[in-house]
């Protein structure tokens, strides 16, 4: 497996003969080299939740290459009315399963929001924010947690699919912040090895995953924070 950070919650995975693209927001203010180099030969577009940094250019990916759009019913039926191919889009909801050819995508619980900001500041509301948790035939279970803060069920998430690899958000103020994230991978998960997520890329989150480091110092588990851009392989 192969997992290429691009700042924020944008993350790309390559397992078995799936390339996978989560939360693609690839014109960032971090990741500077626009969607096409990481949106090459993708299959798969999953998407967290409806917030414009985190739909990000899936539209204009999936015009491009075909892949097909994971994620909630809501979000799905309003890109297809942006013009998605509605022969390529995969809904699902919490506790449901769906089959992604290659791997499955699990939905579940994330304590965060979900709208798309519209013109003149108007928001569509996109559903129930969610983490995502891919499960592959042959390869390690990754849990992309979306935005969110700490909750009690993650307890729950943890006994039901036992990740391996977790995409955690680290930033503060729109989703937990270093230190109560590290609390939750020690607490309520056996995590091999985590990525943290979501900071510096706004001047108003934190501007580095120090906190998480320092929280998970002398823990079981192994944090890697990569460059942007440069796949890893576990």
């Amino acid at each position: 497996m192969k997992i290429t950070w691009y700042g924020h919650s944008a993350f790309r995975i390559e397992a078995g003969g799936a390339k996978i693209l989560i939360d693609p927001f690839l014109t960032s203010p971090v990741w500077k080299d626009g969607w096409e180099g990481p949106a090459e030969g993708a299959t798969h577009i999953l998407i967290t939740h409806g917030h414009n940094d985190h739909v990000g250019d899936a539209l204009a990916i999936h015009k491009e290459t075909g892949a097909m759009i994971v994620s909630n019913f809501e979000i799905c039926m309003h890109l297809v009315g942006q013009g998605a191919d509605q022969n390529r889009i995969n809904p699902g909801n919490f506790g449901g399963t769906v089959d992604c050819g290659g791997f499955t995508t699990t939905f579940v619980a994330a304590w965060h929001s979900s709208s798309f900001g519209g013109d003149g500041g108007s928001n569509v509301y996109l559903g129930n924010p969610s983490g995502l948790m891919l499960h592959f035939p042959d390869d390690k279970t990754v849990y992309h947690m979306g935005d969110t803060d700490i909750f009690g069920d993650m307890a729950l998430i943890n006994e039901l699919h036992q990740p391996q690899v977790g995409l955690v958000p680290v930033g503060d103020r729109f989703t937990m912040g270093g230190a109560v994230a590290a609390l939750a991978c020690r607490r309520f998960f056996n995590f091999e090895t985590v990525i943290p997520c979501h900071y510096k890329t706004f001047a108003m989150l934190d501007q580095s995953a120090d906190k998480f480091v320092a929280g998970m110092k002398d823990s079981d588990t192994k944090v890697l924070t990569p460059p942007l851009g440069k796949a890893v392989t576990l």
